[in-house]
């Protein structure tokens, strides 16, 4: 089990979705270069539960978005912290996310995202799996 995660979620244009895949995709390769453990995204698929809130409430997305969840695993929050600053310096990244930022045709809204980093606290694991 990791001992550390960075978790977000998002909203992104359903019409930009593939577009996004292929960029996060190539995104984390170059996490698990820098030395992250793995590196997961999902796309929202049945966000109900009685009782509860589902993410899009929480971020209030609209019906043309979709809902976009993932985290990043590390050995610790101080291999984290080492890694981040790895791939924000990689002229790699720097080129795949700069596109993402454009004013005139933004794929995401960054500041919709919300995000935060977390220690382990329960693990369980099938076994043979």
């Amino acid at each position: 089990m990791s001992n550390y995660i960075d978790g977000f979620v998002f909203p992104i244009l359903r019409k930009n979705v593939e577009a996004y895949q292929r960029v996060a995709q190539s995104v984390a390769d170059i996490w698990i270069e820098h030395g992250a453990l793995s590196y997961f995204e999902y796309l929202k698929d049945d966000l109900t539960i009685e009782g509860t809130q589902a993410f899009n409430e929480v971020i209030k997305s609209r019906e043309d978005e979709a809902i976009v969840f993932g985290w990043v695993a590390f050995e610790s929050r101080e291999k984290r912290d080492e890694i981040h600053k790895l791939v924000s310096s990689d002229p790699k990244m720097n080129a795949l996310v700069a596109p993402l930022f454009d004013p005139s045709d933004l794929i995401f809204d960054v500041g919709r995202m919300v995000f935060g980093g977390f220690q382990s606290l329960v693990g369980a694991r099938k076994k043979g799996g």
